[in-house]
């Protein structure tokens, strides 16, 4: 990895092997940034706080070696990255306003992808797990992960049912606590629509009724006109001497036909002429028509106004118009019929619910069976494991039981709570020595026993669902002596099948590493790219000491390491 500007880092390349690689420091130098860094090239959340004053980003790069046949190989490629040479190139760029990018074998892609490959590529592990493990939900997870395909599929079953179920109750729920309100909206919905069937009410009908009431409120007038304009058309029978149109343009046409064959363009005009004459005489006919037909129907005026009426009651509740008012009762009539529905429905769903509460109960079981015997599997394997980290009498447990809970579901008899995750609460108990009672880690581990619990889990892990790198920040953390010593030789076992990462201050575990690298400040408080250094030789043989005895230069302390050096070469 190749990491600027982050934190007390200026500019440093740190080198890490195959195997055991143990990185050291004073308190203060920067070794938990190999660790920050390595999380943000993996997905972590990027903290511009990280960033380091005075720089506008802090940059890591990364070259990681994967199989091309490996899970996170085939999901890079697909992200469109490419492979060099079997290594994977990864950069992650933080800016100090707090914008993050992310690349990978040379594409722009999204952070989620790096933490999505994250799993099958790095372990890491931290003080914060530690506490993390202190959790029960951590504490199933870590069971759930052991047991694999065991748990996985039962579980996956499970899921599908809770979820179904979580809906279903839902929205009966809904339907039950909303009862009375489905009743009053029922209510009304029924006033309104015995209101509109008793007008029936047609689309367009107050249209229409609105140019009727204008026609019969001035039928004297639209009459007396009507007569006039006929008159002027085509004459007064009253009046025999009187001149109107339709003589005057018969007179015009025929004018025009006798000379009509010396001119086409007349004989055009002539033919109008007789269009005109045709027109005249249709209008007349149809005003003669019109007021005969027109006469003023006080009872027929009144029977509209009264009509028109009732439409606008409707009309000021239901909707601007009658077209509306009839979209309304349509909809009204559907959605009474699913509230008039809603009891049966609560019958059905109620049904449906106890009939999915007992599947889910069925997967609920083969959950707990299937935890259940890798609880059993997974305890012992970590009981075995701590016997080789110097607590040789401790025994590791776990509980897996149920809580009551009326509303819960039946599991044999008995009701019990459940959750997204099934029935089962589990514990990790421990035992530290005989004749104690097996108590939850979270109670009765110390601090270098829950360090040590924490390493046999994930040393338990490595044999079972394996990743290529493990990184551990000060996990040793509280353990000293002969127990230090058994981590590190536990660590360097691990290191034979995997790439073993650790940030430590114990000598006992930096001894067995195969690789040791320093990290160190310079003068002006940064770290540098020569502040990261591999230690050989008479260089570790100093830093031992220091780490021994806080003196580089003891005779004593560097009597100690170079002891220290020699058994861990022997136990390999």
């Amino acid at each position: 990895m190749r990491i600027r500007s982050l934190g007390v880092i200026d500019d440093a390349v740190v080198e890490l092997s195959p195997g055991f690689t143990a990185v050291t420091g004073e308190t203060g130098a920067g070794k938990t940034m190999v660790v920050t860094s390595l999380g943000l090239l993996l997905g972590g959340r990027a903290d511009p706080a990280l960033v380091r004053i005075g720089a506008k980003s802090a940059v890591v790069e990364g070259r990681i070696a994967v199989g091309t046949d490996a899970s996170a190989a085939r999901r890079a490629e697909e992200a469109g990255a490419e492979l060099d040479e079997g290594t994977l190139l990864i950069s992650r760029t933080v800016s100090a306003e707090g914008r993050s990018r992310a690349h990978l074998g040379g594409r722009s892609v999204p952070v989620g992808l790096l933490a999505e490959l994250a799993d099958d590529l790095v372990a890491v592990h931290g003080q914060t797990d530690q506490q993390g493990l202190l959790r029960p939900a951590r504490q199933r997870a870590a069971l759930d992960r052991y047991a694999g395909t065991a748990v996985s599929g039962p579980l996956a079953d499970y899921t599908t049912a809770y979820r179904r179920l979580r809906a279903l109750t839902a929205e009966l729920d809904e339907l039950t606590t909303r009862a009375r309100e489905r009743a009053q909206e029922a209510d009304l919905l029924r006033f309104g629509l015995n209101e509109i069937a008793g007008v029936e009410p047609r689309p367009g009908e107050d249209t229409e009724l609105a140019a009727e009431a204008q026609r019969l409120g001035h039928a004297e007038a639209l009459a007396s006109a009507a007569s006039a304009a006929r008159a002027a058309l085509a004459g007064d029978p009253e009046d025999p001497e009187g001149v109107d149109a339709t003589t005057l343009v018969a007179g015009a046409g025929r004018a025009l036909d006798t000379v009509r064959v010396h001119d086409p363009a007349l004989a055009a005009l002539a033919d109008r002429m007789g269009e005109i004459s045709i027109l005249l005489s249709d209008v007349s006919g149809e005003l003669a028509g019109y007021a005969d037909r027109l006469e003023a129907d006080p009872l027929r005026l009144a029977a509209v106004e009264e009509r028109r009426a009732a439409l606008t009651a409707l009309t000021r509740k239901y909707g601007q118009d009658i077209a509306a008012v009839v979209d309304w009762a349509e909809q009204g009539a559907v959605r009474l019929t699913e509230l008039d529905g809603d009891d049966d429905r609560i019958g059905g769903l109620t049904a449906e619910r106890d009939a999915l509460g007992a599947e889910l109960a069925g997967f609920a079981r083969r959950l707990t069976d299937a935890r259940t015997e890798a609880a059993a599997r997974f305890a012992a394997a970590v009981t075995e494991e701590l016997a080789s980290l110097a607590m040789p009498y401790a025994r590791v447990s776990f509980a897996v039981g149920q809580q009551d809970d009326p509303y819960g579901v039946d599991i044999g008899g008995r009701t019990v709570a459940y959750g997204p995750y099934g029935v089962d609460e589990v514990e990790l108990l421990l035992a530290p020595h005989p004749g104690a009672p097996p108590r939850p880690i979270a109670k009765g581990a110390s601090g270098g026993e829950l360090s040590r619990v924490m390493l046999a889990v994930e040393v338990v892990f490595a044999g079972t669902d394996p990743v290529p790198t493990y990184l551990f920040d000060e996990v040793d953390a509280g353990v000293g002596g002969k127990a230090a010593v058994e981590i590190g030789r536990r660590l360097a076992k691990l290191a034979r099948s995997a790439q073993v990462v650790v940030v430590t201050h114990l000598p006992q575990v930096a001894a067995f590493a195969d690789r040791q690298l320093l990290v160190e400040k310079t003068n002006d408080g940064s770290v540098t790219r020569s502040g990261v250094t591999v230690l050989e030789g008479e260089d570790r043989v100093r830093e031992l000491s220091r780490m021994l005895a806080g003196q580089e230069d003891s005779s004593t302390a560097r009597a100690h390491a170079e002891e220290l050096l020699a058994a861990a070469r022997s136990d390999r």
